[in-house]
């Protein structure tokens, strides 16, 4: 198997009403269980990474390590930058061979990212990788990505950029948020913005970030054992696969990931202090992200079996 675009992903996801899940990768532990999960659910998925992350991993690691999961599982499988910055990010992705890439114009004005926007897909699109971009402003925080407020994606300014960027997908902001806080009172998602943009560019891939549920239990957890993570609050899990079932072909999900992991590595820590083997805490932790990867697979994302279409 190998990394691919996910164009035909992208394609096979509308016209089948599920979606892609995208998962943030920041380890080898992580890498392993969303490639298990993959196996296991015979569902493709994009590992992504962050500009931090990929500074962190190191991009000749990060390559090599994502092709042996990718042949392990034996699932075709996208490499993608989060959050691009800028140019040189991105062009430092693509030339280490990531099969997909987003540029992060949302916190500029409307015109400004479309040139910053159209600059990267002129770039990508000659190497034959694809470009994710982003509209409207997601309020949270997410490794270097952080805003106090939210801005709504406008859906005939979605369909304008769009067309004058030649992106490959789109994130709109519709009332997720990045990080564990992202509720306080009722969750609520604007499908009616969702559904305006789904009309104004039929058989466009839309994307969600800031889309994990925030896993009570794994909460729980992490604060049963020394966390103080109070308040924490996600996206229902009915919410997200109704957007799966529209337009939306790609979730991204981070902080569900890091709140399974932590919270498990609490728990070795709590119940076995005198543990000291890395192996006996990561392969634990490994083994609880690949149950929760193959959770979302089946009741978020409805991508179960999608590698063998």
């Amino acid at each position: 198997m190998a990394l691919v675009s996910t164009k035909e992903m992208f394609q096979k996801a509308y016209e089948g009403g599920y979606a892609i899940g995208a998962f943030n990768i920041n380890n080898m532990e992580i890498v392993q269980a969303v490639a298990r999960a993959a196996k296991a659910q015979q569902s493709h998925v994009i590992l992504q990474v962050s500009s931090s992350a990929l500074t962190y991993m190191g991009p000749g690691y990060l390559k090599a390590l994502v092709e042996a999961a990718c042949e392990e599982a034996g699932v075709d499988m996208a490499l993608h930058l989060d959050h691009g910055p800028d140019l040189k990010t991105v062009q430092l992705a693509i030339d280490s061979g990531f099969t997909s890439v987003m540029i992060d114009g949302s916190h500029e004005d409307f015109e400004t990212n479309v040139r910053v926007t159209r600059e990267v897909v002129e770039y990508a699109h000659a190497r034959g990788v694809v470009v994710e971009a982003e509209l409207g402003v997601l309020a949270g925080v997410e490794d270097e990505v952080s805003s106090a407020t939210h801005t709504y994606t406008e859906p005939l300014q979605a369909k304008e950029f769009v067309q004058r960027t030649g992106c490959d997908s789109l994130a709109i902001a519709i009332g997720t948020s990045h990080g564990a806080f992202k509720f306080s009172g009722e969750p609520h998602l604007k499908f009616d913005i969702l559904e305006e943009i789904g009309a104004l560019l039929p058989g466009f891939p839309i994307v969600l970030h800031g889309a994990s549920s925030v896993d009570p239990h794994y909460v729980a957890m992490a604060n049963e054992n020394g966390a103080a993570i109070q308040g924490a609050r996600g996206i229902p899990l009915d919410l997200l696969r109704k957007a799966a079932s529209l337009a939306v072909c790609k979730i991204n999900m981070d902080t569900d990931l890091r709140l399974c992991m932590t919270g498990t590595i609490r728990k070795v820590f709590h119940d076995k202090p005198a543990e000291f083997d890395p192996r006996k805490y990561l392969g634990e932790a490994r083994s609880n992200v690949q149950r929760l990867v193959e959770e979302k697979i089946q009741w978020v994302l409805g991508s179960e079996g999608s590698a063998k279409k």
